[in-house]
């Protein structure tokens, strides 16, 4: 490959990190020598700002960091940088909240920023939220009185025979304002985001403010999320454990998050110094 450097977007579950979310030894090692040789990593998350920062300083970043699927795009380490919060209105998220109090879905989530709604305490979504980074900021309760501003995103928690008219439902009445996705194993759970917000739109900007050419944009994902990022990029990669439609887009696909895919493609693409063990 040629010295010119690359930008580099890191999607965290299942591409990133292992099962046990962690960064194995060897993909860290590559990351930081490919960091060393003037390479630009970025994490592109679906996840918060509170639950991928500590990813941030591992690698000891210093960039700017594409959360929310899209809905932020902010740098941690720059308050000067021209961030982009894109929330959903809070009249379409009281719409949506009225039909899965309708459903009857087990419990719906807001976030703003990095502050949470729930609407129904639950020990196990609390303690999947404290898991994943320091407690939030929980407001418990009716999130038609409790959300108040727009938020950032919706998760609903439907059951498995719920889904497909959830779907449906906001497909039918918001699909101008709203996208939505359905998480991967074990959460059976609709995320929702402001319409034409999607990880693409993140690294888009990110690249622009870099001056990285599109055919030096290097993207690794797994989930139906990562869609938009990998077709955009020139150099879209999918995990060996990734959903057959990314793997049909992408350009290469490499080895799975617990056998250090990130690291073993970027070895080889960027003929990093073999030195790292």
């Amino acid at each position: 490959m040629t010295n010119n450097k690359h930008l580099i977007a890191l999607d965290l579950d299942g591409t990133l990190l292992t099962d046990k979310k962690q960064i194995s030894s060897h993909t860290k090692q590559v990351l930081l020598k490919a960091k060393e040789e003037g390479h630009i990593l970025v994490i592109s998350t679906g996840r918060p700002h509170r639950s991928s920062i500590n990813y941030y300083h591992e690698l000891n970043l210093d960039t700017p960091m594409v959360n929310f699927n899209g809905a932020l795009i902010h740098h941690p380490t720059n308050r000067n940088w021209d961030a982009l919060h894109n929330p959903m209105p809070i009249r379409t998220a009281h719409k949506i909240i009225d039909a899965c109090y309708d459903l009857g879905v087990n419990n719906i989530l807001a976030e703003v920023m990095d502050d949470v709604f729930i609407d129904s305490y639950d020990r196990k979504i609390i303690d999947f939220l404290d898991q994943m980074a320091d407690e939030p900021p929980y407001t418990i309760g009716n999130l038609k009185h409790k959300l108040q501003v727009d938020p950032t995103s919706i998760l609903v928690y439907p059951e498995e025979h719920q889904v497909d008219n959830l779907r449906n439902h906001l497909d039918e009445y918001h699909a101008e304002i709203i996208e939505h996705r359905k998480w991967g194993a074990p959460f059976n759970v609709i995320e929702i985001i402001k319409k034409g917000m999607n990880k693409a739109v993140g690294l888009e900007k990110i690249a622009y403010y870099f001056d990285i050419p599109k055919e030096r944009i290097i993207a690794f994902g797994d989930e139906d999320n990562d869609l938009e990022m990998i077709d955009y990029a020139g150099v879209g990669v999918a995990m060996g454990n990734a959903i057959d439609p990314l793997k049909s887009i992408a350009k290469h696909v490499t080895a799975t998050n617990e056998e250090d895919g990130v690291g073993i493609f970027l070895q080889s693409y960027l003929n990093i110094s073999k030195t790292v063990s």
